[in-house]
Parts: C-alpha cells; structure tokens; sequence
C-alpha cells in the first residue's frame, strides 16, 4: 500500500499531498480549490469534533447556526473586517437559471439580479452581531456564549488538501460579555482549550503566544493563537482565539442595560480552528510508511488480522478474537477484525500501516495453539509475541495505546525543542531559515515596518509573541533598535 509513497526528505510536499490520497482521506473534487473528504478521514474530523464539543460545552458554550449568506453591507460597517476579508469574497449576485436560447444549457437570469449582493460567509462575526442585537438588551442576557460548526468559503488560487481549501469546514465561537476583563478571560480561556486539545489529543506540542499587529485578525484588538511546527521545519497556525474589544458591538449597535442603570456597548471575542487541524495532524507525525494518528484520535485503535489457510482455522481465529475485542470494547476502545478474503495478510499489514491505526494484532492457528499474539506498534514499526496467559488483554492494550500516544507527543515535543533557535545577529538569522529551518527566537523592535521587511527578504513572519516570552534587553536582528523580548519567527504554510 505505501509502495512508491515519496520520501520525505526528498519531497515533502509531494509526500503529504499522495499520503492523503493513498491513506483515504481526502481528495480534490469537480470544484476547482474544493476537496471531498472521505469516509476515513471525516471519522477522524469527527472524532476532534466530538472531543472540542465537549470542552465547549463543559465551559458554557452552547451550540447554534447561523446563515451561510450575508448581506454585502454587513461587512463594510467594520472597516478593518472588510479590508482584511474583501479579496477572499465569494458573492451571490443573482438568484436564478433559465435555458439559454438554443435549449442546450441553462444561463443566468439577467432580470433575476438581487437587490443587494449575498457574501458566502468568510467568517461569521457581522451576520452574528446583528443578531446578537436583538438578543441582547440587559445585564441579564451576559455572558451570551455561542459556537457553531460550519462551513465557510475563502477564495483561494493555491490550495492544498486540508491546509488551504476554498471551503473548509471548521467551529467559529462568538461571545459577548459586559466587561473587558470578562471578554479577556474568555479569549485566554478559549486559547487553553485549543492547547489542551492539541496536546492531550492530537499529540502536538504548540506555543500559545500574541499575535504581531500584522498579523492579527481583521477587526480584532488581540488574538492569541497555537502555532505549532511540522516536520519540514514550517510553522502551522493551529486555532486562534480572538478579543474584539467593542468593535463589532459598536458597528453594530449592540448595547446593554447594565446593573448600575446606563446603556454600554458589549465587549465580543471570536475563536475557531478548522479542518486544518487534519493537516497538522498528518505533518506533525506521519512517516514514509504513512499515517502515524495518536490512538485519541484513530477511527480503528485496534485491528486484529488472522492468518489462516482453511475456514476452520479462520472459524477458531473469530471465536478467540470476539473473546478479545468484547474486553476491548467494554474499556471503549475501537477495534476491528478484518477478515477478508480478498486480501493477503501482508496486505493488510500494509494498508492498516499506512492508514496509521496504532495497534496490529496478528493471530494465526499455532498463536490458538500457545494462546498467543502477535502485537505490532505503528508509530515504532516493532513487534512482539505476548502470552494471553500472563496479561489482562485489556488493560495491556489500554496501556500500549496510552504509551503511544505519549511517545508520539514525546517525539513530536523532542523535534521542536531541536528545531528551535535562539539568535542575536542578522546572519545567524538567515543561516538558520536557509539551513536549518524551524522556529527563530530573535529580538524584534516592535515595529511593523521592520516585520514586514523581514518576511519580504526571508518569507519568514512572526509567528507569535510567547505568552512565556521573558522580559529580555537585546537588539533587533535586522535593525539593531532596542527589544524588550524574543519572540518566534519561521516560515509558515
């Protein structure tokens, strides 16, 4: 199955674009930037969705939806939104078809124009706030906390399968509160959440920093984000968490009566992440031999193969496999007996290899015979013979899948620290993006100026402000002006 996947070190891009094909989780569709996303890979989309809906919801989130359309003149009452989402706009200008002269196809109808064009949803803070105004009138309506899961379209001309796509699918988070520091908490905490999933769940260590005024999200006063780093040495912006101030209450005149008696504008914060996350999943751990998924997340934790000549053997094989994957199941781990007999058991090996499922049991009449398996890790490709008679079939599988998980986290957290670096000269700068490439930490002068012209003679951005960052006198690397901090660089998808 993985036979002719493309290494790594030769092509990266080349090798993760073929792994989502080849390992059934994606693939380019008939609309040009879109993707479908198969059977296999949206169980894994819907197992991160199910663990962040139930952090949402343990912190008060409730789930809603709101319209795929938004008026045209929604989005130029927050100047800064606009600017920063008008050239990724796709727009509605007409509402119906009708046959073309000749029969033969079917045309826009001119006389069907709408009075005002529909924008497909980039983002949905303006549709959201102009509905937040007729729920919100009183103190008593705060804190207003609301998720919702959905699709948005952002036109794009390069597009790669889950990191850039036209339409992706993602959970966007609004709330309103009556204070700054309430709205302030709520970013923060909703920063955490996205940290604690990455790293207890997809085994991916990140950096929880501020966003750069460059780099900030259109309409918002602060957002914070998880940047985490694959393994080509690239950052990945992993969720983002935004505090809007008063921005979008005030654009759209959403006031409450407080406590004291006055009439005050509500303060807003936005968060998501997207299936974006399925990428940096893939990057962060997948080898040359395909999917390496952390067992939080795999659709199958568990496969068992049997190895079999005659239905006997395989009717022997089931009944001992059924014992094992009844106490599987009882702990909730995913397992599945595959016994097709349409494919070889290498084969097999093969494909649940490059599929990623983190444990391989193989049984085979003389394993029936010593009450024996065979037990083979994905992420470390090693194998070993247990004796049923000396473990609790479940516990040790419960401890194997959790052992995986924290060695791919480990691993993952090993490689970053490796590929971060400290600088304090403009040419060690250069040398490390050129040479070595991963995180930079270096001194930066504040200004938004010198940022730019950094990213235009390296294609490096800031990627965040640590919120760890120390309080450090040094130089910028590029102006040599004073700095009060590090803060990361790299080059980013």
């Amino acid at each position: 199955m993985s036979k002719g996947l493309p290494k790594r070190s030769e092509d990266y891009s080349l090798w993760y674009n073929e792994l989502v094909k080849r390992a059934d989780l994606a693939e380019n569709s008939a609309v040009r930037g879109c993707m479908v996303i198969k059977p296999y890979g949206y169980s894994i989309w819907e197992k991160m969705q199910a663990e962040l809906d139930r952090m949402f919801k343990e912190t008060g989130h409730s789930n809603a939806y709101f319209p795929l359309f938004i008026p045209k003149s929604f989005l130029s009452k927050e100047a800064s939104h606009v600017e920063g989402f008008a050239k990724e706009c796709a727009v509605v200008t007409h509402y119906r078809l009708k046959n073309s002269e000749d029969g033969k196809s079917v045309i826009v109808d001119p006389e069907a124009k709408l009075e005002e064009e529909l924008i497909v949803r980039p983002t949905s803070e303006t549709v959201i706030w102009s509905t937040y105004k007729n729920w919100i009138q009183s103190y008593r309506d705060l804190p207003l906390l609301v998720n919702q899961w959905a699709n948005v379209v952002r036109w794009e001309m390069r597009t790669r399968l889950f990191l850039r796509t036209t339409e992706f699918l993602w959970q966007e988070g609004h709330t309103a509160h009556a204070t700054k520091q309430e709205a302030v908490d709520e970013t923060v905490q909703m920063l955490n959440v996205y940290a604690t999933f990455a790293e207890q769940f997809m085994a991916m260590p990140v950096v929880k920093g501020v966003k750069s005024a460059n780099e900030r999200f259109a309409g918002a006063e602060d957002t914070y984000c998880i940047e985490a780093l694959m393994q080509d040495g690239k950052a990945l912006q992993a969720g983002t968490s935004h505090f809007l101030g008063q921005n979008f209450a005030k654009a759209f005149d959403v006031k409450f009566a407080s406590k004291e008696g006055g009439l005050e504008y509500v303060w807003g914060t936005s968060w998501g992440v997207s299936t974006r996350l399925m990428g940096a999943l893939i990057m962060a751990h997948s080898d040359d031999n395909g999917l390496v998924l952390p067992p939080k997340l795999a659709p199958i934790q568990v496969v068992i193969v049997p190895i079999y000549k005659s239905d006997e053997e395989l009717d022997k094989i089931e009944a001992k496999a059924k014992e094992i994957m009844a106490k599987l199941k009882v702990k909730g781990i995913s397992v599945h007996f595959d016994h097709r007999d349409t494919h070889k058991p290498g084969w097999k090996f093969a494909e649940y290899e490059l599929k990623g499922v983190p444990l391989r049991i193989a049984m085979g009449p003389r394993d029936l015979e010593n009450n024996t398996i065979e037990v083979a890790r994905r992420d470390t490709l090693t194998k070993e013979t247990v004796n049923l008679s000396e473990i609790e079939i479940d516990a040790y599988v419960e401890g194997m899948l959790d052992t995986i998980q924290t060695t791919i986290y480990q691993k993952a957290f090993d490689f970053r620290a490796h590929m971060t670096t400290e600088v304090n000269s403009w040419d060690e700068f250069v040398d490390v993006l050129e040479n070595k490439t991963g995180f930079v930490s270096a001194h930066w002068d504040g200004t938004s100026e010198t940022e730019e012209k950094i990213k235009e003679l390296t294609k490096a951005t800031i990627r965040c402000i640590p919120l760890d960052q120390k309080v450090e006198n040094g130089a910028c690397v590029l102006t040599g002006k004073p700095s009060n901090g590090r803060v990361l660089f790299a080059r980013a998808y």
